[in-house]
């Protein structure tokens, strides 16, 4: 079952457009995309399409960065063991590793300790604290954690110094600290309040670089490229810069690490975009954390040597494929348990299971949200005790949910979109039900459809050389700027067939202008068939592909649904073949499978040729005539009743007849 997206047209911005066009001296074109964007002013305009141009902001307008300086240059004069606290995720093992080197580099003694997953869980602890401490810490830095830590802080505020550099959102109350860097704290002018805890980090080797060295420091952009876009913050300002030329130095880095982390995953000599960190590079990194321990990723990018990186590169891609085979057996195991409920009637989603590796439950929470468009939580229970995933959906405030129903939580944190919670097993009966009474309250109808947002209607033939330039300098794409998706309507594909190992690709091609068009789809191999027969919208992005030094254009297609023009609704004649279809399947006792493509591959060996639309609304309307009910993975047949049926009564019938 996978919901179907609801497009939405963006506002035509022809109008303005043409003004800010003129006024900027760039193409209505680009123009409507940055309109889209909300960027019209000059001064946004010029540094979101070059911000390779646009100085970085003074590290020093981050509140405490001068006391934070000062106490590590003093660190280093006196020869005193720093230790750096980070966190397992890919934005805490970047911020770890570039703030170890740089320390290194200026003469610091620094060593550094990442908190295991499972073991510590996220965040300062007393008793990872006093480890270090016995280790003959002077003074501890955090990056990426730290805000929240009020009882840790105090607790070795008489036995070690301490410096916080995070991003979170801080609460009313900050950590007694040498310094509390924040560019969330409410008395922190920094302008940017956007950059993810790497990029803390990396105004706090600004800052060390231009007091002890008296030099601008632009290095390592790499590194935080890969923080920053794995994190998932909005890629605008500073964030924007950042990606932008870490790309660049990522394709060319001199880094044994890395040079080994892209030859395994086969990147070498690419051009390195935004979706290969998000898709390839970060999920091996964040394996190990996920799975083990994540100070192999902060080894990675400190190795110098290059046999010793390919070592860790592929023990690294070994534990992301290890990662894919738990995630596979949690994710089957938690879909077994949706076929047990009626989906149309949940609001939320609360799955759970004995010893669920909690390293991966997140990751399979997200895969549960793009199947089936529910706020999910994905608990993983061991001795009577729950951890939990949650992922939400557009309009469901997760930590506000969470909040609601925090009288049967032990403990929880997160913001919005993600979050994570812990709970007793005796309680998550009571917890799923007092959750979808909220979910029931804040959610409507409409809210469960998943927008996708289309910039433009635009016919493959008409982009040319000029309109793929144009496109290009949206990019790094991201959070807070996404790929731009186009739509066409009535496509008819051609050769349309499954690609991939296991064929769960898709690959066709679309008339053009002068040749034909190739278009691929990820994960959609199973509509090929679909494809070769009915016509089609479809809502692409499109890229060059380049193949022994030729380039050609082909789409990316995001998402398709049968061309309006083609989207006939049932009369009485067809709604009676459908249904002599169903009752004879049901007499020779063949199983009437939700999997609608498969159904109606069967129907049309025997029936009128109709399209899948008009197919799939007849089974809607005897559904709402009581005809027709779904349970588990099949439909099941109900008694017709005795008197004639009056097809006045299916909201669906009326409503496409009166068209």
């Amino acid at each position: 079952m996978q919901y179907a997206k609801k497009w939405k047209l963006l506002p035509d911005e022809s109008t303005r457009s043409v003004e800010l066009s003129q006024r900027i001296g760039i193409t209505p074109f680009t123009a409507t995309l940055l309109l889209h964007r909300g960027i019209e002013e000059e001064k946004a305009v010029k540094a979101f399409l070059h911000p390779e141009k646009q100085p970085f902001y003074d590290p020093f307008l981050l509140k405490d960065m001068d006391k934070a300086v000062a106490r590590v240059e003093e660190a280093i004069k006196q020869k005193e063991k720093i230790f750096i606290y980070g966190d397992y995720d890919v934005d805490g093992i970047t911020a770890t590793s570039l703030l170890c080197c740089n320390l290194r580099k200026l003469g610091a003694l620094a060593e550094y300790f990442i908190p295991h997953r499972q073991k510590d869980g996220y965040g300062l602890h007393t008793e990872t604290l006093d480890e270090i401490i016995e280790k003959g810490a002077d003074l501890i830095i955090t990056v990426d954690c730290g805000i929240s830590a009020i009882k840790e802080a105090a607790a070795i505020q008489d036995e070690v110094d301490l410096i916080i550099t995070d991003h979170h959102l801080p609460g009313e109350k900050l950590p007694e600290a040498i310094a509390v860097i924040d560019p969330h704290r409410v008395d922190c002018n920094y302008p940017d309040k956007n950059i993810a805890g790497v990029g803390v980090a990396f105004k706090l080797c600004q800052a060390l670089w231009k007091k002890c060295k008296g030099v601008s420091f632009e290095g390592d952009l790499e590194i935080v490229a890969l923080g920053t876009v794995a994190d998932i913050v909005p890629l605008l300002g500073e964030n924007r810069k950042i990606v932008q030329l870490g790309l660049k130095r990522l394709a060319q880095t001199s880094r044994p690490g890395l040079q080994a982390l892209l030859a395994v995953t086969e990147l070498q000599n690419k051009e390195i975009t935004a979706g290969h960190i998000g898709f390839v590079l970060a999920p091996r990194l964040n394996a190990a954390g996920r799975l083990s321990t994540a100070c192999r990723g902060v080894e990675l990018f400190l190795e110098e040597d290059w046999d010793k990186a390919q070592v860790i590169a592929r023990e690294l891609d070994e534990a992301n494929k290890e990662r894919q085979v738990i995630e596979q057996e949690i994710l089957k195991a938690a879909e077994k348990q949706v076929e047990e409920i009626d989906i149309k009637k949940a609001h939320v989603l609360v799955l759970h299971g004995e010893n669920w590796h909690p390293g991966v439950i997140g990751i399979v929470a997200s895969r549960i949200v793009e199947r089936y468009y529910r706020p999910t939580i994905i608990i993983s229970e061991s001795s009577g005790l729950g951890k939990g995933s949650c992922r939400s959906i557009r309009g469901f405030h997760m930590f506000e949910a969470l909040t609601a129903c925090k009288k049967l939580l032990q403990g929880f944190g997160g913001h919005a979109q993600a979050a994570g919670l812990t709970i007793r097993s005796e309680d998550i009966a009571a917890f799923r039900e007092e959750l979808e009474i909220y979910a029931q309250a804040v959610l409507q109808e409409e809210d469960y459809i998943p927008i996708l947002d289309i910039e433009l209607e635009l016919p493959p033939d008409k982009i040319s050389d000029r309109l793929m330039s144009e496109i290009k300098l949206l990019e790094p794409y991201g959070m807070g700027n996404p790929k731009p998706l186009f739509s066409c309507h009535g496509a008819r594909g051609n050769y349309a067939r499954q690609i991939g190992k296991e064929g769960q690709h898709l690959k066709f091609t679309i008339d053009g202008l002068t040749s034909s068009i190739d278009v691929l789809a990820w994960g959609q191999g199973d509509k090929a068939s679909l494809i070769n027969r009915e016509r089609i919208d479809i809502a692409y992005f499109p890229e060059y592909h380049v193949w022994k030094e030729k380039r050609s254009l082909q789409l990316m297609m995001e998402d398709f649904s049968l061309a309006k023009a083609e989207k006939r609704y049932p009369d009485r004649e067809i709604l009676a073949s459908v249904y002599r279809f169903l009752l004879g399947e049901e007499r020779q006792g063949k199983e009437l499978t939700l999997d609608m493509e498969r159904l109606f591959e069967r129907y049309i060996q025997f029936f009128p040729k109709i399209n899948l639309f008009t197919f799939q609304k007849s089974l809607a309307i005897f559904e709402e005539l009581g005809l027709l009910r779904h349970r588990d993975t099949c439909y099941i047949m109900l008694p017709p009743p005795k008197e004639k049926m009056d097809l006045q009564k299916s909201r669906i019938f009326r409503e496409g007849n009166s068209l």
